[in-house]
């Protein structure tokens, strides 16, 4: 009865903040407070090998992480995987999408089966892709040799080019069907009169799609290029599973040079200081990316 009557003396503010107070503070202890750890760690010279000496270095870590060759490999690395992964992603997805978005026997149940890739764990799907490249019973191989591109079994996996191909190729099947889903939403939006006034007009299907579908989607668009980039720049399971970051350093991702920086080198500080560099650099595309969506409202 007290408890009762002491939330009955609360105002209508009050009783929302005790409501969002249990959220609040999973969310400072989750999120800000290792953000803020982070921060402060990045400062310092801080070593797991020697925990009990950490001089403060200042900026320290991060002009040496602006001179090392191997931050700056594995940011070109990270930013050609992402480059071709999302651009593939949209392209296929928003092919998906137009296909999902007619009217054909059994649609509900294509669309059903599009999102399966996306509903399979990152890590299962990784697994997936190496056991395809496996140079001695993988599916790839014999398929190629069946087909007599191939001579014999290539151990693909140990190639820089052909690791990346396929590190991209485990990437793009896995999310597409979200660049699709998300299109295919957005394809509903569009008033179908448009397209029959277009028709009237003489206009072709590239013409509608380029006038009409492209200029209404492209919320979506941008929307999709947000949670990908965010996404793709914190790349890790595929990386881990397929490749351990090789050859030759080609799919040492930026995500995983922090991880090896972090817990193989145990250099808490430097590697903070990675993952601050980085999550600076994805909240200024972000922010490019946002700018563009709100300058692009159609509606």
């Amino acid at each position: 009865m007290k408890i009762k009557n002491r939330f009955e003396k609360l105002t209508q503010k009050q009783f929302a903040l005790v409501l969002i107070l249990p959220a609040i503070i999973m969310v400072f202890a989750i999120v800000i407070y290792p953000l803020i750890n982070a921060l402060i760690q990045s400062f310092f010279d801080y070593n797991l090998a020697r925990p009990n000496i950490k001089p403060f270095i200042g900026l320290g870590n991060y002009l040496d992480i602006l001179k090392d060759n191997y931050f700056w490999k594995s940011l070109s690395s990270t930013i050609y995987f992402a480059v071709f992964s999302i651009l593939l992603e949209l392209v296929l997805g928003f092919i998906i999408a137009l296909v999902l978005n007619e009217k054909f026997i059994g649609r509900w149940a294509v669309r059903t089966i599009i999102i399966l890739p996306w509903a399979i764990p990152p890590v299962v799907n990784a697994t997936i892709w190496k056991w395809i490249a496996n140079s001695e019973y993988g599916s790839l191989n014999s398929v190629l040799y069946s087909l007599g591109i191939i001579n014999k079994y290539r151990i693909w996996l140990s190639d820089p080019f052909w690791a990346m191909v396929l590190v991209i190729a485990a990437n793009v099947w896995k999310y597409t069907p979200l660049a699709a889903i998300l299109f295919l939403a957005a394809l509903q939006t569009i008033p179908e009169e448009l397209y029959e006034a277009a028709k009237i007009d003489g206009a072709s299907p590239f013409r509608r799609i380029i006038n009409i579908t492209i200029p209404y989607i492209k919320p979506a668009l941008i929307i999709v290029l947000i949670l990908r980039t965010l996404e793709v720049f914190k790349v890790f399971d595929f990386v881990f599973v397929m490749t351990r970051g090789g050859p030759a350093f080609r799919t040492t991702f930026i995500s995983y040079y922090v991880y090896l920086d972090t817990f193989t080198n145990l250099n808490i500080g430097r590697g903070s200081a990675i993952a601050y560099i980085v999550l600076l650099f994805m909240v200024f595309l972000s922010y490019l990316y946002i700018r563009n969506l709100r300058s692009s409202d159609i509606y």
